[in-house]
């Protein structure tokens, strides 16, 4: 993942009292000593040919340090990021749900695990865990192909498990789960959040959507709390306990996980009665047989991990290292990352859950951003502005979605003194994030001089669109209706005043592209 970086000067310049203000109409606050009011407290801001200027005293605000900026190594940038790709692809998922729903318990050869060795400790893991971890050659059998196959896979599980096993433990220990039952989300989803099967199960627990929404998980457009790992083992803890007290047996309970309880009670009839798994794992469906055998493989591996040589990868974050803030307004992790200098990929990492990278606020519901330790109090100390700005940006925006542009669109733009991405992108009406891809740039650092390749908002550089809207003449034929704008109009509501009208033919007429309306303005309603 890529280390996160904190752009101090950029963030303060950016949330600051100062925000947005353009260079004339700082020199305008400068004042000459003829221009002070009485009772009022000035400071010297320059000199300029042995003139003094002055500006208002203003208090100063307690503003809370950031981490320094530091210049990442571009070659470990790019092993962070591949080593991201390969964490956080599909491919991991796929590759286990295959192993579990075709598993072969054929002789395994590797000789650095002699089987009396490998008795020795599953029995001394099943005297301190609940689930019946006794010997056979089939468990013996995946165990052996696990490590000889998958040992590359199961190291950057285990990095991942740094992150995400505190807030399973957590959770499950509520629930008098036992804790082993943290290997279970390997199994169902290699630790992907946002893994799907192929029949729709989602998440880290793979709830399907209806037994999420029994269990209080919340799926819409913008959310969906399967993916949410606090949320979601939360959720599995319940399903869990509500398993173990139907079947009062852990691996039964996992069965059921897997495949529902009907499927179990009937390899418990079709095996003559017998209530264990092994015994009735001839009659449960093919990826349910090899369900519980592929959970005790990764707990086996887990628990005696430093034995077979497995590397213990620190993650980028520890649960610890981690906090959340409910959100008061709609806001992107775009734009909590151009605000923050966090990553969108940590964002992301961080915040699965929110399927568009959006945070709704929705009156209700308490949705919650988890940011890096370092960044919550500075999030906290300027979150009006942050905020402010979110809602200013949405209010422009005609679709809440990035469009696709046109390659002929394209336009190249040369840095200059003082520029920054965000002061760019609002230059040309798009996103920091976008300016950084269509560039391959991995942080917000730029040079003077340095040329960028840009795709305009509405495929047309925001100078050009001014230009060519001020040379539009719009011709009104003389039979057509008008209106006047009123205080608290909408095009939905003025299109509803006048029959046959939609808001599509106010814009059209009107060469309309956003939402915005001004009271006195004068819209055509009808071509007459």
């Amino acid at each position: 993942m890529h280390q996160v970086k904190i752009y101090s000067a950029f963030f303060l310049l950016f949330l600051g009292i100062n925000f947005g203000f353009a260079q004339d109409t700082i020199q305008q606050s400068r004042l000459r000593q003829d221009q002070l009011q009485e009772g009022e407290d000035y400071v010297i801001d320059t000199i300029i040919d042995g003139q003094a200027y002055f500006k208002k005293s203003i208090k100063s605000i307690e503003v809370l340090e950031l981490p320094k900026v530091l210049q990442d190594h571009e070659f470990a940038a790019d092993i962070d990021k591949k080593w991201l790709e390969e964490l956080y692809s599909n491919t991991l998922f796929d590759t286990i749900y295959r192993d579990v729903s075709g598993l072969k318990y054929d002789a395994v050869y590797y000789p650095e695990l002699t089987t009396d060795t490998l008795k020795a400790r599953l029995q001394r893991l099943n005297a301190r865990t609940p689930f019946n971890v006794e010997y056979n050659p089939g468990l013996e059998s995946v165990i052996k192909s696990f490590l000889k196959n998958r040992h590359h896979s199961f190291e950057r599980l285990m990095g991942l498990s740094n992150y995400y096993f505190p807030m399973f433990e957590r959770e499950l220990d509520n629930y008098d789960i036992p804790l082993e039952m943290k290997y279970l989300a390997i199994v169902e989803s290699a630790l992907k959040p946002r893994a799907r099967s192929r029949v729709g199960a989602t998440g880290l627990w793979q709830f399907m959507f209806a037994t999420g929404k029994e269990y209080g998980l919340d799926v819409s457009s913008y959310v969906d709390e399967r993916s949410d790992p606090i949320k979601a083992t939360i959720a599995a803890s319940k399903y869990l306990s509500k398993l173990y007290k139907l079947f009062g047996d852990w691996d039964l309970a996992l069965a059921a996980y897997n495949s529902g309880p009907g499927n179990v009670s009937k390899a418990i009839r079709r095996s003559g009665g017998y209530q264990n798994y092994w015994n009735i794992r001839p009659n449960l469906p093919r990826e349910t047989a090899g369900y519980v055998p592929a959970f005790l493989a990764t707990m086996y591996i887990f628990e005696y991990a430093k034995e077979h040589g497995f590397v213990q990868h620190r993650p980028e974050f520890h649960l610890i290292e981690t906090d959340t803030i409910h959100v008061k307004q709609m806001i992107t992790l775009d734009q909590v990352s151009e605000y923050t200098g966090v990553e969108i990929e940590t964002l992301q990492f961080l915040n699965p859950a929110y399927k568009l990278d959006v945070i709704p606020f929705i009156e209700g519901k308490n949705y919650t951003l988890r940011l890096p330790r370092t960044i919550i109090g500075a999030f906290v100390n300027n979150e009006e502005q942050l905020y402010a700005h979110a809602k200013a940006e949405f209010d422009k925006r005609e679709k809440p979605l990035p469009q696709f542009q046109d390659s002929d669109s394209k336009t190249r733009y040369r840095v200059q003194q003082g520029d920054y991405l965000g002061k760019i992108a609002r230059k040309f009406g798009v996103r920091v994030s976008q300016i950084k891809q269509w560039n391959g740039l991995r942080n917000n650092n730029l040079k003077i001089g340095q040329r960028l390749t840009i795709y305009p908002r509405n495929g047309v550089p925001v100078n050009r669109a001014k230009a060519s809207a001020t040379a539009k003449k719009r011709v009104i034929p003389a039979n057509a209706k008008t209106y006047t704008v009123q205080q608290g109009d909408s095009l939905w509501s003025i299109s509803q005043k006048f029959s046959g009208v939609s808001v599509q033919n106010i814009k059209d007429w009107n060469d309309i592209s956003g939402n915005k309306l001004k009271p006195g303005m004068k819209l055509l309603v009808s071509k007459g």
